[in-house]
């Protein structure tokens, strides 16, 4: 048919269970960019050996199917309800790859057949017409239903029919034909597709045209397969939370141990609280122990703790839960910025000590080295980033600042020995077993509340938190 349409791999907007489908694709080439920028060896959640809650059933091939269809259409569902960002684009094919070659070669035989037809004496036109026929069917599925007079234009202009008799009596005209299509498609295209329509007015030969016809019709394709998902996706984030629990319900029944690392990590997390709670509720000496309702737990409370757990996931090691499984790579994003936030609040809590009390109160200071020390770890995500020399010229760079700033404050700037120090404690932050990094790690997930304890941290939480 076109050429971009195979790359796209979008159908008629107007069919919902064929969008879903199409748009599965855009779904998986966005997830494939975010994880560029995670540092590459997370496994397959296959790797590991799964637990089983109950005893595997078998399924039939069609069973599977349906189920991959269903996962297939909530994950797609999920993407456009929590990603405002999510847009369809067609896929560029590598320009060494087999399949670019296959397809050009192929496209290739076709345009120079209908070449090799237009140009016979009388001209053959079957290739032309088929070509004519899916124009028009391109062109009737961007309509709305009330576009009645549009739906009877190019149903009367386009009738095959007719064309064809045209054709057998030499009386077809088919730059007449590309002229109204061109029109229509100037009619019903975005703003932004107004240029590509206009050159096509440009092009004299018949073939080209035809080509350069098809290369915008994809381009409004996908123009239409954007607006549909701009237009469901208020009706997607209102239903979503029931759609995707009738899913995984669904799922549950045909697969019974489908959701056991989700039963897995809510029960982790729901132990983690049990033994705090636990710790937290022995009696000192000579006193009475807690009750047993003193250490129920609510599921909201095992719940917000499963998804901090979640923060420091070992995706290496363990499987991701499955209800979450969609978000794995937005919770690794997530777990990049909470790892660099725990090194930032490291840094300046360490420099914060060592500086003269009213220096580590200077708002301008702080946000100044805030920001000096984000640049310089901005790249933490990549793979040829190092830690240790980064610290190396984060300390540098600090103990420049603050001897600056004690100057300004009339406090006696650091000494050598002062120096050296304040380094090789920042520098010591980057081993994960570092004290003042695990105290980091911890508090940096709760942000500041009127409640919090701690208030030493809590001007130092607020200013990560900007």
């Amino acid at each position: 048919m076109s050429e971009n349409l195979d790359k796209s791999n979008i159908n008629d907007a107007g069919k919902s269970n064929d969008s879903e489908q199409d748009l599965g694709g855009a779904v998986e080439g966005s997830d494939e960019a975010l994880d560029k920028r995670i540092k590459p060896g997370s496994p397959s959640p296959q790797r590991v050996q799964r637990p089983h809650s109950s005893p595997p059933r078998f399924v039939t091939v069609e069973e599977l199917l349906e189920t991959a269809k269903g996962v297939t259409n909530m994950a797609l569902a999920h993407e456009i309800a929590v990603n405002g960002e999510f847009r369809i684009k067609p896929v560029e094919l590598p320009e060494d790859s087999l399949e670019k070659r296959v397809k050009d070669i192929v496209h290739k035989a076709f345009w120079d057949c209908l070449s090799t037809q237009l140009s016979e004496d009388p001209p053959t036109y079957d290739h032309a017409i088929k070509l004519v026929g899916e124009i028009k069917q391109t062109l009737l599925s961007f309509l709305l239903p009330g576009h009645t007079r549009l739906r009877n234009q190019i149903t009367e202009v386009l009738d095959l029919d007719l064309i064809k008799q045209e054709a057998e009596n030499g009386a077809l005209d088919i730059s007449k034909l590309a002229e109204f299509i061109i029109g229509m498609m100037g009619t019903l295209c975005a703003p932004a597709r107004d240029e590509e329509v206009k050159k096509l007015k440009d092009i004299k030969e018949i073939v080209p045209l035809f080509r350069a016809i098809f290369s915008v019709l994809d381009l409004m394709k996908v123009d239409m397969a954007n607006f549909a998902v701009t237009s469901i996706r208020p009706h997607l984030m209102q239903q979503s939370v029931e759609y995707e629990r009738k899913k995984f319900q669904e799922l549950l029944e045909k697969q019974p141990n489908s959701l056991d690392f989700v039963t897995q990590w809510l029960e982790e997390a729901s132990d983690d609280l049990m033994n705090q709670k636990y710790k937290n509720s022995l009696p000192a000496a000579g006193g009475a122990a807690a009750s047993g309702d003193a250490t129920m737990l609510s599921p909201v409370a095992v719940q917000n703790y499963a998804y901090l757990k979640l923060l420091k996931w070992d995706h290496l090691q363990r499987p991701f839960p499955e209800t979450v499984l969609m978000d794995q790579s937005r919770f690794q994003e997530l777990q990049l910025q909470l790892e660099q936030l725990t090194i930032l609040g490291a840094v300046l809590l360490v420099t914060f000590n060592m500086a003269a009390p009213g220096v580590s109160s200077q708002a301008d200071f702080a946000e100044k080295l805030k920001m000096i020390v984000k640049i310089l770890l901005t790249d933490m995500h990549l793979p040829s980033f190092h830690l240790k020399d980064a610290l190396t010229t984060i300390g540098e760079k600090v103990c420049v600042e603050v001897s600056s700033c004690l100057s300004l404050c009339g406090f006696t700037p650091f000494t050598t020995d002062q120096e050296t120090v304040l380094k090789g404690q920042i520098q010591a932050v980057a081993s994960p077993e570092d004290p003042i990094r695990r105290i980091m790690g911890k508090l940096i997930p709760w942000r500041p509340t009127e409640g919090t304890q701690f208030k030493g941290f809590r001007s130092l939480k607020e200013l990560l938190w900007i």
